[in-house]
């Protein structure tokens, strides 16, 4: 094999490893999006309380891992309850194939006569069809009961959105924890509001890709929806610790 042959096969490789990793990206976002934010607002709400750094620490790992792992195993749970759900219809419209044949044939021809096949093409159609029950099922599934089915792994669904949850979300302690290393001579809620703000235009960015918006849009929405549960988390620890420790 030469070397522009190895080449070649490793540039079918990549594209492959991208498009499978690409399919998760949407659990990515919304995992970085949610941990971003819900770990910045117990920063905020901390600052606002004008709470140590070790405290600030405690709090936002303590939230970090225990809601990264709880949005985890929704994800996990929804994506397997998806595919189960879609196992149980399908296993009855085999049924009713086996049992129900003229019924099912009878559904194939209104479902492509409302699609404009009529005469000899519908059936036509229609023989084509019933002829493999696996295309036929498969037929039922789509047109009928508008169900597709879900391949992507449940486990790789909560682990990515974990991992997005914890590694994005970490951003907001990253001063926090810098500080209580090593001692820094910054305003930190500040330096960490700043450094995530930028986290959050960047997961924006990325979250344009999914919904297939504006990447503006997508930016600015996910700073605009950021900020305000920051804002809000840090006014409320303001005034609570108004209200008990003064």
């Amino acid at each position: 094999m030469t070397l522009s042959d190895g080449m070649a096969g490793a540039n079918k490789k990549r594209p492959a490893l991208i498009t499978r990793w690409q399919a998760y990206l949407g659990e990515f976002v919304y995992g970085g999006i949610d941990g971003s934010i819900t770990t910045f607002a117990v920063v905020a709400g901390a600052a606002g309380a004008s709470l140590s750094s070790a405290v600030v620490l405690i709090l936002g790992f303590a939230n970090l891992f225990a809601d990264g792992l709880s949005m985890s195993i929704g994800a996990y749970l929804a994506a397997r309850s998806e595919q189960d759900n879609f196992r149980k219809h399908q296993n009855q419209e085999y049924w009713e194939v086996e049992n129900l044949p003229e019924l099912e044939r009878e559904e194939i021809r209104e479902i492509y006569a409302a699609k404009g096949f009529s005469g000899e093409l519908l059936e036509q159609v229609v023989e084509v069809i019933t002829a493999d029950k696996d295309r036929w099922v498969d037929v039922m599934m789509k047109e009928e009961l508008k169900m597709m089915q879900e391949t992507r792994s449940p486990r790789t669904i909560g682990l990515v959105t974990f991992v997005a949850f914890v590694v994005i979300g970490f951003v907001p302690l990253l001063f926090y924890v810098l500080d209580y290393a090593f001692g820094l001579s910054v305003d930190l809620f500040w330096a960490t509001s700043l450094l995530t703000g930028l986290t959050f235009l960047f997961i924006g960015f990325c979250k344009s890709y999914v919904t297939e918006t504006s990447h503006w849009k997508g930016m600015l929405e996910t700073l605009a929806l950021g900020g305000t549960a920051a804002v809000v988390a840090y006014y409320v620890g303001d005034f609570l610790e108004k209200m008990i420790l003064s």
